[in-house]
């Protein structure tokens, strides 16, 4: 069976072209009891390697290129992520949402879907109630355009509760606060978008910091949307109504229900994804939705997806796609949530702030050793830091599968060595640094040989091919991570691309070696393959360290 296999793949007869009827593999023999051995041609190996220089990009994987509806449209892709809380500190329960949502976001950009980055933020729900009033107390004179100054959310946040808690007049004023807000009074509203406003320029530190693009779309938006959704499902026969009024809905597999609406009237968090999932399908024309939350919303999703399809919204035949991704907590050394040694909860922008500081000491102890060579100014050293610092960061997070677990530790994720974005960075530099060495101390410019066209990459040696099978993989690696939408799958090929590069570079001469162009254009391509799988990542890459 095995042979009848090999005589049906390794076919060697040449086609009228004069090409050989295999283009892929050779060498195929029976080894053990069935067993097929084979190698992947040379030829096909240079074939992709030369087109990633040609093109200048890694070879998209081929559900990129027809991924389109109807040849022109592109499928709409709904991603729900960040999502922190009006008039609160992001904090580092936001950094796995932020950034896994990004990559995610990028991961489909670039095979093609119309994606929909949204920022669910919590502006709407009780709790504004009291903070409303807490704003009237202590910036009585807002009203006159002195927008407060506001510089500690979380300080703002937990004064306002501490009232509501201790003072039964000022919860009492907080909650009749609530019924205004939602009934519409101006003054509440205008409250309301001070609150708002003041917490957005706070969450763009972060998102600045990270090169986050989302849109807010907050609860408030859905606000309006909660009673028809309410009626639909009453029209349905999908609707029970509990004693003392509540409006819920059962699902297949769980004992407890979505609550569409509250016995004294008011709505909850079923209620706001509920009709944001309704809004998402028919007005956004959404084919796929991806929530981006801890892990344990993870069944709170289950039952609005489920929800969704008992009402006939979703059909996964027609196309229709759901899905969760969970994570899980970021930990300190103690394995419990990472927080500050007073206990509080950690500020994000104080601890990508951190990375950065760590990374900038790290660099000028580097510049140091190397007296007499290329010296940085300040800005570009600072430049550098921060975007090592922040790359160490996310790619800490990304490079893990999210259900897991991880404990926070500056020291790990900013180390040379293993699998780290610092690491990840040097390999990418080194390889530039090759190829401007190779400009300048022997005139072979690869910008000119990739442009003249003239020279072509030949992977003889078996590091060369290494490397350029590893190349190869990159399609595989993008079909992968739109699976399950998990980023650790690209993590796992460019770490293992560099690795396989740090061999190359290693086992064969480059600089003033017969193959030094064709070298030269090899580490071209796994530069740019490395780009791009930065880009993906959200990571930004330096030329030079």
């Amino acid at each position: 069976m095995a042979q009848q296999i090999i005589d049906a793949v390794n076919n060697n007869d040449e086609r009228s072209d004069g090409s050989d009827g295999n283009p892929v593999l050779c060498d195929l023999v029976v080894n053990g009891p069935g067993f097929i051995m084979s190698r992947v041609k040379s030829s096909f190996l240079e074939s992709g390697v030369n087109d990633v220089v040609r093109n200048g990009a890694p070879t998209q994987p081929k559900c990129a290129t027809d991924i389109s509806i109807d040849g022109t449209s592109k499928p709409v892709v709904v991603v729900d992520f960040s999502s922190p809380n009006i008039a609160k500190e992001m904090h580092v329960g936001h950094l796995r949402s932020t950034i896994i949502g990004e990559s995610v976001c990028r991961i489909l950009e670039y095979t093609g879907s119309n994606v929909q980055r949204v920022n669910h933020v919590g502006d709407w729900g009780t709790q504004f109630g009291m903070l409303i009033q807490y704003l009237k107390e202590e910036y009585p004179d807002f009203k006159d355009g002195n927008i407060p100054n506001i510089t500690d959310l979380t300080v703002f946040y937990k004064n306002a509760k501490s009232r509501f808690d201790e003072s039964p007049e000022f919860k009492k004023v907080s909650q009749l606060n609530v019924v205004k807000l939602q009934g519409g009074d101006e003054e509440c509203r205008e409250i309301w978008q001070v609150l708002c406003d003041v917490s957005r320029k706070e969450f763009e530190k972060v998102y600045n910091r990270l090169d986050i693009t989302v849109t807010e779309c907050g609860e408030s938006f859905y606000n309006d949307k909660i009673a028809p959704v309410i009626d639909e499902f009453i029209a349905a026969g999908h609707c029970t109504v509990e004693e003392g009024g509540a409006k819920c809905v059962f699902v297949p597999k769980y004992k407890i229900p979505l609550m569409l609406q509250k016995s004294d009237g008011g709505y909850g968090y079923d209620s706001t994804d509920m009709a944001a999932i309704k809004y998402r399908l028919d007005e956004l024309n959404a084919k796929q939705i991806v929530y981006i939350t801890d892990f344990t919303q993870g069944d709170h999703f289950q039952m609005v997806f489920a929800a969704a399809r008992k009402i006939g919204w979703v059909n996964e035949d027609s196309g229709h796609r759901l899905d969760h991704i969970g994570f899980g907590t970021v930990q300190g050394e103690d394995g419990k949530r990472f927080k500050t040694r007073s206990g509080d909860t950690v500020r994000l922008v104080d601890l990508l702030d951190e990375a950065v500081s760590r990374m900038e000491s790290s660099l000028r102890e580097r510049m140091a050793d190397k007296e007499g060579e290329d010296k940085r100014s300040d800005e570009e050293l600072h430049a550098t830091a921060s975007a090592m610092g922040y790359g160490a960061v996310k790619y800490f997070d990304l490079r893990r599968n999210p259900t897991s677990n991880y404990i926070f530790s500056y020291d790990r994720m900013l180390d040379t060595k293993g699998n780290t974005a610092i690491y990840l960075l040097y390999a990418h530099a080194r390889l530039e640094s090759i190829i401007t060495k190779g400009k300048a101390a022997h005139g072979v410019d690869v910008d000119a040989l990739i442009t003249e066209g003239t020279s072509k990459i030949v992977l003889a040696h078996k590091s060369e091919r290494n490397l350029g099978l590893h190349l190869q993989f990159f399609a595989d690696s993008i079909e992968e991570t739109l699976k399950d939408l998990y980023p650790y799958h690209i993590c796992d090929f460019v770490y293992a691309l560099s690795i396989a590069a740090s061999e190359f570079v290693t086992q064969c001469k480059v600089l003033g070696s017969p193959e030094m162009e064709s070298r030269l254009l090899l580490c071209r391509a796994t530069a740019i393959t490395m780009r791009q799988c930065f880009s993906l990542l959200g990571i930004q890459h330096v030329m030079k360290i």
